[in-house]
């Protein structure tokens, strides 16, 4: 598993810079990228780019992000930054990290 990036199509909106850190190829990794797919293009499509890292493979970019719990999104942009971790099934959890669903 290597990087993925969307690439937007840009409709003038500002484009949400996502990182997703996981485990290699586990149910749990798995499941966080098609999750967070399935969300991104719902409710950002044409508006993101998703960067899927694996922390396999990229052991020094999980050093500088400080990664301590896997899977886990980063939210680079729009700021603020947000950190959500698990496997992006709880939509509505995933849409308040994005700043796309207001907070009770």
């Amino acid at each position: 598993m290597t990087e993925d990036k969307t690439a937007p199509e840009g409709d003038g909106k500002e484009i949400y810079k996502l990182r997703l850190f996981v485990t290699g190829a586990t149910p749990n990794s798995t499941r966080a990228i098609a999750n967070l797919k399935e969300i991104c293009e719902k409710y950002l499509k044409g508006n993101y780019e998703l960067e899927i890292i694996d922390t396999y493979q990229k052991p020094l970019v999980t050093i500088s992000e400080q990664i301590i719990a896997l899977p886990l999104l980063i939210k680079k942009n729009p700021l603020p930054e947000r950190r959500l971790i698990g496997d992006m099934s709880d939509t509505d959890k995933v849409l308040k990290g994005l700043s796309l669903l207001a907070d009770e």
